[in-house]
């Protein structure tokens, strides 16, 4: 018979044999190439939806938001200074707050306003030469008079349809419009953006503008030969002082990055949690190869006998193993297709359908190829020791060991009988103590079980962690935000001074009202690498408001705070000076005093780059943060809609809803990762504890035939293997939970500092009691009862014939 035919032959009949085994095993090899292949394709989806998005909207590499009047000669001779420039222009924008914006279906007559919105409603007309809002065919929408395109998130959040009308309140009356249709915007498709806009047509832009009651603003934009030459262009921007600065500025990198952030991080989870359970694999079929060696050390003693080479016989089982994960990545590829597009379609939906090509399947098949590849080479080196087996030993004493491995290992086992004698016992719990032996015994084989319950612990337990983080209260504090229940965002107005006066001894009358700090936004200019450059800054009483420092403390006179990116950028550190000045036309380097760096933080807005200043705010401020506490019998939703009535060109929100939409992008994707996470790590715990039992018991049965036989009843037979199960299971998950609380801080650490988003050190929150109660539980308990499951079948076992092994 041929080799080839031999090797069918053996994979059938050995799969016939040991079908339970065989079939856990792949089915966690299946999961694995299910969860690579689903985290590559989500992965090379995101990347295609987001490049063709930007390949049709052309976003500007560089752009700078502004509140208040242009000059227009400084912007036309910048443009003109700079070569590197291949187009530029200047998109006029109304914002209005979501209060004032209302909702109607045409079907049901339901209507509502978009209130509960944080975000910025920012009214503007389609461009001409880049930065094209899309539509849901990815097409450049040209609105006519009386029709509006409303953002896709307003869309999915209010549930809106095209016909639907949108009711704009303006000074002079509402203003009509008819949704004509939804749009993607490769701008400010993030929830971190902090603003949407609506596109409408150049006759309704006019009416809302000569109407009254929305926020004039500019987004200068600039796109350039070289996108990568971005940074360049925003610092000679920022060294400029003529140029308008009131505001965000934004460069193409950070636009991409926030862009694909949010469903990034399924994709980055679904590959992290695939290496995970590929570690677990490998730890798994190594046992597996092991074990099968050991249990037919006998047959391969005999081929050996009869001529046949020891890699003849290694590609015999190698063969099987091959057989299997191929079966497993097929399978698993498979199954990923309709997984990738459930969890693209709402990436889809924000940035474009991206086309298929050779990326599309090269993708999922090399990552599919490098699971595979990795399991075979393990599977390779572990029948190495088919050719040390000697063929004696293999055939008279059942034992892959040379004589010299064989002597050594009966010393050791005769050591450990003499220092756990059962004659020596002198307690009650016997079956505990034979337990406790047992696993002394065979460490190196019971090891398996604690290691990947560790594993799969860190696997729960850590999307988790990041979930409850980012959704605490306390996530603002640690991320430059002071501790507070209501934030009031007062931006650049005509009447921004009277608005801050009056709001401020507003709450300060209210018994409602316990605590309330002022911070200013305003411009201050430092040295850079290409002179004077621009500093956003909140000036204010900073050591109230409870904000957390990764090192220093909250500046006072003299001293300034920064951001971990300023920090960064300027190469300064505790302790360091900062030469700042007052920005504007009139600056001169005389103006400028030297600042002590008191301390650095972290902080998500503002793209990273802030900073703060003691001292009572300048009348020329750009804007205000006003934080409030309330008293624990108010609700603070209520108060904000009180306040928010009161003034309507004040953005009043409560703080915790500010935050939970801010990072709605990041949440919903670790809710989605946490969930596969938790059903991933259950389904594994109940495969390897089957598989790892199965062939335990096959393994000890003429142990147990010898227990039997000497008096130990079926039931206590039962108890030692389930006692040494529960023992395992308990250790392993023990471990796995006390390395994801110590161990996880670091690694979540490294992989933000790596997105470069501002973060450099995240202090978790977790649900205590969920993850260090409720996820170990679960995990113990599917140990349990697999265990008692398996170990059903040796009441029902001819234990007479396990004696004969």
């Amino acid at each position: 018979m041929s080799n080839a035919g031999l090797a069918v032959r053996y994979v059938r009949s050995d799969l016939h044999t040991n079908p339970g085994a065989h079939l856990a095993l792949t089915a966690l090899l299946l999961l694995s190439a299910f969860l690579m292949a689903t985290g590559a394709m989500v992965a090379e989806r995101l990347v295609g939806s987001i490049d063709r998005l930007f390949e049709i909207a052309e976003p500007p590499d560089f752009l700078q938001m502004h509140r208040g009047d242009l000059d227009h000669a400084a912007l036309d001779a910048f443009a003109a200074e700079h070569p590197e420039i291949e187009a530029w222009l200047i998109e006029e924008m109304l914002g209005f707050d979501g209060a004032a914006v209302g909702w109607q279906h045409a079907a049901t007559g339901a209507s509502g306003d978009l209130a509960d919105s944080v975000m910025d409603n920012l009214f503007v007309t389609q461009n001409q030469e880049f930065d094209f809002l899309l539509d849901a065919e990815g097409a450049v929408p040209q609105p006519a008079p009386g029709q509006v395109y409303v953002p896709v998130a307003y869309q999915q959040s209010y549930d809106l349809a095209v016909g639907d009308r949108l009711t704009v309140r303006t000074d002079t009356g509402p203003h009509q419009l008819q949704v004509a249709g939804f749009v993607r915007d490769a701008q400010m498709a993030s929830s971190m953006s902090s603003a949407t806009r609506f596109l409408v047509s150049e006759q309704d832009f006019e009416d809302l503008e000569a109407a009254g009651g929305g926020a004039p603003e500019h987004i200068l934009e600039y796109r350039l030969t070289d996108g990568s030459s971005a940074g360049d262009l925003q610092r000679a921007y920022e060294a400029d002082p003529d140029l308008p600065k009131n505001g965000q500025a934004v460069t193409i990198g950070m636009i991409r990055l926030l862009n694909a952030l949010g469903d990034g991080l399924v994709a980055v989870a679904l590959v992290l949690g695939s290496l995970v359970l590929v570690a677990v694999a490998v730890i798994n079929l190594r046992f597996v190869v092991r074990g099968t060696l050991e249990d037919e050390v006998r047959e391969i003693g005999a081929l050996r006998a009869i001529g046949i080479s020891h890699r003849q016989i290694s590609a015999l089982y190698l063969g099987k193993y091959a057989t299997l994960t191929l079966l497993a990545c097929a399978a698993g590829g498979a199954l990923a297709v309709p997984a990738t597009a459930g969890l693209t379609q709402a990436m889809q939906v924000n940035y474009a359908a991206a086309p298929a090509g050779a990326a599309t399947v090269l993708v999922p098949v090399a990552a599919l190829g490098l699971l595979g590849t990795l399991v075979l080479l393990l599977c390779r080196q572990a029948l190495r020791r088919v050719g040390k087996a000697p063929v004696v030993g293999a055939l008279v004493g059942g034992s892959m060991l040379s004589e010299r491995q064989t002597a050594r290992r009966a010393r050791r086992g005769a050591a450990r009988a003499r220092r756990h004698r059962l004659a020596a016992y002198s307690g009650t719990r016997v079956n505990t103590f034979l337990a406790r032996l047992d696993l002394r015994a065979d460490l190196r084989q019971w090891a398996l079980v604690p290691v990947v319950f560790a594993l799969l612990s860190v696997l729960m337990i850590l999307p988790m962690n990041l979930l409850s983080t980012f959704q605490s209260p306390r996530f603002g504090t640690a991320m430059g935000a002071p501790e507070a229940d209501l934030l009031v965002d007062l931006q650049f107005s005509p009447d921004l001074e009277d608005t801050r006066t009056g709001l401020l001894a507003d709450l300060e009358r209210d018994d409602r009202v316990t605590e309330v700090s002022v911070l200013a936004t305003e411009l201050r200019e430092v040295p850079g690498e290409d002179g004077w450059e621009t500093l956003r800054v909140q000036v204010g009483d900073h050591h109230d408001a409870a904000v957390q420092y990764l090192h220093g403390r909250p500046p006072g006179p003299g001293q300034v705070a920064l951001s971990v990116l300023n920090a960064q950028r300027y190469q300064l550190a505790v302790g360091d000076t900062l030469p700042v000045r007052p920005a504007g036309p009139v600056s001169s380097t005389d103006q400028a005093s030297p600042a002590v760096v008191s301390g650095v933080y972290q902080d998500l807005t503002m793209g990273g780059y802030t900073a703060k200043l003691p001292g009572e705010p300048n009348p020329r401020a750009a804007g205000y943060a006003i934080y409030a506490r309330v008293t624990e019998a108010t609700d603070p939703a209520d108060l904000a809609a009180e306040y928010a009535d009161r003034y309507p060109t004040a953005s009043v929100i409560q703080m915790a809803e500010y935050l939970d939409q801010t990072m709605s992008f990041v949440t919903s994707s670790f809710r989605v990762a946490a969930g596969l996470a938790l059903a991933f790590a259950l389904v594994v715990a109940a495969l390897i504890s089957a598989l790892f039992l199965s062939l335990q018991l096959k393994r000890e049965r003429q142990r147990m035939g010898v227990l039997f036989a000497v008096g130990f009843s079926r039931r206590e037979i039962v108890t030692q293997m389930r006692t040494k199960a529960l023992a395992a299971v308990a250790v392993g998950v023990l471990g796995g939970t006390v390395a994801a609380a110590a161990g996880g801080q670091h690694l979540v650490d490294g992989v933000l500092v790596a997105a470069g988003l501002g973060i450099t050190e995240l202090r978790l929150f977790p649900q205590a009691w969920l993850v260090y109660g409720v996820y170990p539980a679960l995990l113990v308990g599917v140990g349990l009862g697999v265990s008692v499951l398996t170990t059903a079948r040796i009441r029902s076992a001819q234990m007479s014939r396990w004696l004969r092994g």
